[in-house]
């Protein structure tokens, strides 16, 4: 086998290409009598003086790559992150000026869709790279930690008590809802999203759930999808559901496909929460029904400057279960009970989303789903979610668990 030949040395190549470059100039000039020997002589001083300036300025430049490196992928990561939002004041037209109203709307699309367009690599650089798990959240063939049937038979029998009962596949009839909406009458497509959808789809697949998808449609027609959907005869012979919402959004809630400022077209938090609720589907009472929303909640970026002391407290809001009696008078349950919400960000704040892997959060959630939902229940895989984001050097972003009212801990099991 013959021996391979070294490779150049880079900085090498550099000061060879610069004195070449100069050799054949100034052969140039001397065969066609621009210079003669004494005036290239006199130039010699200069002609030494640039040759070595362009060795230092190899030699600068290869000793400082890695800092460049640096600056360039944080000015790269500024320019190409996209924001999952709405923009609140895209639609900030005149009614009464429908031209002014067109040319305000249209620049302020046309602005919008011009940030995400350049989110095209942004995701390798939306969470800080040491830890394994954001590095593997983007790769494709990651595949679901399934659990073993050992391990579900000892945590069935000794934390009974603890924990939502999971039934095995057999006869088991798990439904899960998307609805996706990526295409706007007023607002701006929603880059990226196809990946979520497609990433979300499978693992819920994965999990045992019969996925049902709705994409693009109004605050009404979702409103009409979850009571059909709350009414499958299926949640019977089911042990669980899980409702995924993935769309502009509001603090108020998820933007349907009409909206816009002068006219929300807004499903708001209450309407899911009353139509899963034990009143409205009894066949998921006592059941875990979880709801996960990708949207923006505000304009906010969810960061702030504070000093290494002690700082304001924290406010907490807290919701009082209301009571019921059924019909017969008999039994008496909470209205609303076995929910728990994961949230894409905190109140008034963006969700990050990139036009090619999709939205940081739904990446994340994904990863960490097939990392450990064999073993860790439902809620504490969220927290590792929210773990994954405390670094705020490159962006803030914190999702958030809200509404909670399981009394057990929720254990998907894969594989059961």
């Amino acid at each position: 086998m013959a021996d391979k030949q070294p490779k150049e040395d880079p900085v090498n190549k550099v000061k060879s290409m610069a004195r070449n470059l100069l050799d054949n100039i100034f052969d140039d000039l001397m065969e066609n009598n621009v210079l003669n020997g004494a005036e290239l002589q006199r130039l010699g001083d200069g002609v030494n003086l640039l040759v070595k300036g362009t060795e230092n300025l190899a030699e600068n430049l290869a000793e400082k790559s890695q800092m460049a490196s640096k600056i360039f992928m944080e000015r790269l990561f500024k320019e190409q992150l996209s924001l999952d939002s709405h923009t609140e004041n895209e639609n900030d037209e005149s009614e009464n000026n429908e031209s002014s109203s067109s040319s305000t709307e249209s620049n302020d699309e046309s602005e919008e869709n011009s940030d995400e367009e350049k989110a095209e690599s942004a995701m390798a650089l939306a969470l800080p790279p040491p830890a394994p798990q954001e590095i593997q959240a983007s790769e494709t063939n990651h595949e679901l930690k399934l659990c073993s049937y050992d391990y579900f038979h000892r945590m069935k029998t000794t934390k009974a008590d603890e924990i939502y009962p999971v039934m095995e596949q057999k006869g088991r009839t798990r439904l899960a809802l998307i609805i996706c909406n990526k295409e706007f009458k007023h607002l701006s497509y929603r880059e990226g999203s196809k990946v979520d959808l497609k990433g979300m789809k499978e693992l819920l697949e994965n999990l045992g759930y019969s996925v049902v998808v709705k994409e693009d449609i109004t605050a009404l027609e979702m409103e009409a999808v979850l009571w059909e959907f709350a009414a499958r005869p299926e949640h019977q012979s089911s042990d669980s559901t899980i409702l995924v919402f993935m769309s502009h959004g509001t603090l108020e809630g998820i933007c349907g496909t009409l909206h816009q400022k002068q006219k929300p077209d807004i499903l708001h938090d209450d309407t899911i929460f009353q139509i899963f609720n034990n009143r409205n589907c009894q066949y998921l009472r006592d059941k875990p029904k979880v709801i996960i929303m990708q949207a923006c909640r505000g304009k906010g970026t969810g960061a702030t400057w504070v000093a290494d002391t002690e700082g304001a407290s924290a406010c907490r809001y807290d919701h009082t279960f209301q009571c019921c009696f059924w019909s017969d008078a008999v039994t008496k349950t909470h209205v609303e009970k076995d929910f728990i919400a994961f949230k894409s960000s905190t109140p008034h704040n963006i969700s990050w989303r990139t036009g090619t892997f999709g939205s940081l959060f739904i990446s994340q959630l994904i990863y960490h789903l097939k990392e450990y939902s064999w073993c860790y229940h439902l809620e504490e895989v969220f927290r590792k979610v929210q773990h994954s984001f405390e670094n705020v050097e490159v962006l803030a972003q914190m999702p958030t668990i809200e509404r909670v009212s399981m009394t057990r801990y929720f254990y998907l099991f894969p594989g059961i």
